[in-house]
């Protein structure tokens, strides 16, 4: 469902960036009333537009400094193997995000450890162990050169 004006792109954006601004701020800067911007936040909440507020933490200060993405092949690509596969990695808390694709693999899966030593522990204990995988392939990430994960409105 397209957004119905540029009005809304400016609150999203603005709200993106800093989700914790106040409803008088946030209408200062895009030029509406605060019952006005408290409206429309209402409804681009309501329509899905706004999935939800958290916090950015720091993932180094909290010891996850190993980013790693991993390709995952499965055995079979069949219904019951993407769902059991999908009900499981949900059940993971150490995958940070996973997502089927097209292409030489199935999955691509990201997380979040400590160090290599407890990469190895997640692949040998939660990922090779998830229904019908096959082959994994791992890419450590040496350096993050964008990851704010802002949408270009």
């Amino acid at each position: 469902m397209p957004m119905t004006d540029r009005t809304d792109r400016m609150i999203l954006s603005v709200l993106q960036r800093e989700g914790r601004i106040t409803n008088l701020e946030l209408a200062e800067r895009v030029g509406l009333s605060p019952t006005a911007t408290s409206e429309r936040m209402r409804r681009l909440l309501r329509e899905g537009f706004v999935t939800g507020f958290g916090a950015r933490l720091d993932p180094h200060r909290l010891g996850f400094g190993l980013l790693v993405f991993v390709e995952v092949l499965l055995d079979k690509t069949t219904p019951d193997v993407f769902t059991r596969f999908a009900e499981a990695v949900n059940r993971a808390p150490e995958v940070l995000e996973c997502h089927m694709v097209a292409g030489g693999f199935d999955y691509l899966v990201k997380t979040r450890v400590r160090d290599m030593a407890a990469y190895r522990r997640f692949l040998g204990d939660v990922l090779l162990a998830l229904p019908g995988v096959r082959e994994t392939r791992t890419y450590a990430v040496m350096e993050e050169v964008k990851s704010d994960g802002l949408l270009p409105l």
